[in-house]
């Protein structure tokens, strides 16, 4: 293996190498976080409540096809991983091979498929009649770019795999200035709104695509991307769906259930509807140190797992909760104490500040919870136990969060702070049950290799 595109994550201090392989993972992640902010922020200043609605609305289609690909993105992670951890180098360039194969394929599928379905999907959520054109432009631009979508994802998956958090960021660092630029040029210059965010977000995600795959080619990366190169391994495809699939459902059904969330919004009117997307794109970044942390965990334990420290893979976990916490709490107590700050920045009229401050503070318990639920599934992943976490996740946005938003929200009359505390609520549980699973020791049974 090239020595450039990975690192041995199985010896050293659990605290260290965890934070020397977070940080570069969180600073793609919020570098990818600030292109999608940039959309929003930038419309809301060129089109107000009515832009903002469109982007954040449209937004939650194409984050729901994004969650999946992610998912799936989790299985060539772990597989990867656990390869290289028990040295099994030819077969982490099976799994990386099938995974870019897989990627684009569904991504050319999946575009298809939105092309037909954009229309109803808009109007299956209710989106306000006042944003509904620029929601639609938002979700029907992006998915000609799920393609890219799917191969960035796909090529960071892997390299977190090999133990590589470096490389990832520097193709979404350009990804990030690439979008903003275009922002500014297509909202602010030619006044596209929704549509020019969404054409600016594609166009991006593919530059960042193509410079990725011309640099690795060049570096002697395990993977030539010569069309010859492209290949199913039917046994490796089966293992990376194995793990990856259950986590993708997951990703999935959180999605939905946020949209029952976005639904039960747009019945207040497009300024409550800006004020959820204003207080999900805050949230978008303020749990990316949180994700980060996990998905650390997912590619340390996955190594650590194949090399059956298991010992060390807990400790993993365990690091990751505490520093998970602490970051968790610092942002609690920055959102109770200035949560209109937090709407203002994206827009300042006096409804969908009124709107927001309600649904951000009720919300905000969620990052006093979120750094066990990540972490514990984190570890889960690693061990390839995603069935396991798709049950837990299920259950959480199922039994959850929807109903107790709807239950809080409607049947007690409290508004958008009986929606914003589903949350937190989901949370809890799914805490609860990813702590007994584990104190279970039953993730020690591996899911790959039927041990």
């Amino acid at each position: 293996m090239n020595n450039n595109f990975g690192s041995d994550l199985t010896g050293g201090n659990v605290a260290k190498q965890l934070l020397k392989f977070c940080i570069p993972f969180l600073l793609s992640n919020l570098l990818q976080a600030l292109y999608n902010i940039a959309d929003m922020f930038i419309v809301g200043q060129f089109d107000g409540p009515a832009g903002i609605s469109g982007v954040s609305n449209g937004g939650q289609v194409t984050l729901l096809i994004i969650n999946f690909v992610a998912g799936l993105a989790v299985g060539a992670t772990v597989l990867v991983a656990q390869h290289v951890g028990a040295k099994r180098h030819e077969d982490a360039q099976k799994a990386v091979a099938t995974v870019f194969t897989l990627m684009a394929v569904s991504g050319i599928a999946i575009s298809i498929i939105m092309a037909f379905l954009s229309e109803p999907i808009m109007r299956l959520i209710q989106t306000p009649e006042e944003s509904f054109k620029e929601a639609l432009d938002y979700v029907r631009i992006c998915s000609y770019g799920i393609v890219f979508t799917f191969l960035y994802n796909a090529i960071s998956g892997v390299m977190r795999g090999l133990g590589d958090s470096k490389h990832p960021l520097i193709f979404v660092a350009i990804a990030c200035v690439v979008n903003i630029v275009l922002d500014l040029i297509l909202i602010g210059g030619f006044k596209m709104s929704a549509a020019g965010a969404a054409w600016a977000t594609i166009a991006s995600q593919a530059i960042s695509v193509i410079i990725s795959v011309v640099y690795l080619k060049k570096s002697g990366f395990m993977f030539d991307f010569k069309l010859k190169s492209f290949k199913i391994h039917r046994k490796t495809l089966s293992k990376i769906l194995k793990i990856g699939f259950p986590s993708a459902i997951q990703n999935v059904v959180t999605s939905l259930s946020f949209m029952v969330i976005t639904i039960l919004v747009n019945g207040y009117g497009v300024d409550a509807s800006a004020a959820a997307g204003i207080a999900g794109k805050f949230n978008s970044v303020a749990i990316l140190p949180i994700i980060a942390m996990s998905m650390s965990v997912a590619s340390m334990a996955g190594q650590n797992i194949g090399a059956r420290l298991y010992d060390r893979a807990l400790d993993t976990m365990k690091t990751s909760i505490k520093i998970s916490f602490v970051i968790g709490g610092i942002i609690f107590l920055f959102v109770q104490l200035f949560p209109g700050l937090v709407i203002s920045i994206f827009d300042n009229s006096e409804a969908v500040v009124a709107y927001g401050v309600q649904y951000i503070r009720a919300f905000s318990f969620d990052y006093i919870i979120v750094p066990i639920v990540f972490s514990v599934n984190g570890l889960l992943n690693g061990a390839g136990h995603t069935t396991f976490s798709l049950f837990n996740g299920m259950l959480s946005a199922v039994l959850l969060r929807a109903p107790f938003a709807i239950l809080l929200g409607e049947v007690f009359d409290l508004g958008m702070l009986g929606i914003g505390l589903g949350g937190p609520i989901a949370s809890l549980g799914s805490a609860i049950i990813g702590i007994i699973y584990v104190k279970s020791g039953r993730w020690k049974i591996s899911r790959i290799e039927g041990k």
